[in-house]
């Protein structure tokens, strides 16, 4: 592994012949590599660099083959073995307190929500992100909408202690605000008016029991609260839905990640109108319903969640 080109070669082969899985920031062994090394030379990973004929430092090599080394026998995400992550474009630290990012949410994000999200133009918009984990999805928001207020709400103080290095990483501790919360438990005492958003983001715990334990051993290594939610997956899923219109101003939306656990939700709500996004970079299972739609279909959410608690 003498250049950068050697090292990338070989990781790429070797992770490729250990069989490992893909999925926390890259799709394939050859990017990965790519990640690993650029990291090994405190190098951006913005696909600026371009000189991979340089020569590694024989330090270089020895922490690129601890790298490898541990990617393979441990079945770690990269960015666990790294202490970062990309999302947006921009940099976050990770640790097993918190999921690695990776939501398709990110294209709204740089695109400003457009054409949904739509503030009062007398006030500054105000914005949740639900479940927030490490607070990328709400740092990103305030890094790409600086005229915009962020909550960012979750029940892990561990996932929060992580959000909060984050803020400060990206100095937005002005407008972004970290609340602990089951939910909305705390939410609606906050402000005499909670009904205050104009947009929630959620990416909330959705697999299901029988998914997960099939899932391989790179997810297996995030928390699991974060990713698994009772039979369905669909336990949390169900109380955002049946919540978010006492918290919503009446031109806000909802848009919530169900992932792997969409086509379940279709058929447990099929009169709800989902809207489906699309999206130019890939990735699906994210819904949008607005204020009224909430509305019109919060009784069928909540015969569904009494069905639960009686079972």
């Amino acid at each position: 592994m003498n250049t950068a080109k050697d090292g990338l070669e070989y990781c790429a082969a070797e992770m490729d012949r250990a069989g490992l899985h893909f999925g926390h920031g890259t799709d394939n062994a050859y990017d990965e590599a790519a990640w690993m090394l650029l990291h090994v030379l405190s190098a951006p990973l913005d696909g600026s660099f371009d000189d991979w004929d340089v020569v590694l430092s024989q330090a270089q090599q020895a922490s690129l083959a601890g790298l490898l080394e541990r990617r393979i026998k441990e079945r770690l995400p990269l960015a666990y073995l790294t202490g970062t992550a990309m999302f947006c474009g921009l940099d976050f630290e990770v640790s097993k307190n918190v999921l690695v990012p990776r939501s398709p949410i990110a294209e709204l994000i740089v695109s400003g929500f457009e054409p949904w999200l739509q503030p009062d133009p007398e006030s500054k918009g105000r914005v949740m992100d639900m479940c927030t984990g490490g607070g990328c999805i709400a740092i990103a928001m305030a890094v790409y909408m600086p005229e915009l207020q962020v909550d960012a709400v979750d029940i892990s103080y561990a996932a929060l202690e992580v959000a909060a290095r984050n803020v400060s990483r990206h100095g937005v501790a002005e407008r972004v605000s970290l609340l602990e919360s089951d939910l909305f438990s705390t939410i609606a005492g906050r402000q005499i008016d909670a009904r205050q958003y104009d947009l929630i983001v959620s990416n909330p715990p959705y697999v299901s029991a029988q998914v997960f334990a099939n899932l391989p051993a790179e997810y297996l290594a995030e928390p699991s609260g974060g990713l698994v939610c009772g039979e369905d997956g669909l336990d949390i899923v169900l109380k955002i839905l049946d919540a978010s219109p006492d918290y919503l101003k009446k031109n806000g939306c909802l848009i919530m990640e169900v992932g792997v656990s969409a086509e379940t939700l279709i058929d447990l709500l099929p009169d709800v109108p989902f809207l489906w996004l699309e999206f130019e970079n890939g990735g699906d299972g994210i819904f949008l319903l607005d204020y009224d739609q909430l509305l019109t279909c919060q009784p069928l959410v909540r015969t569904v969640l009494e069905q639960r608690q009686h079972v």
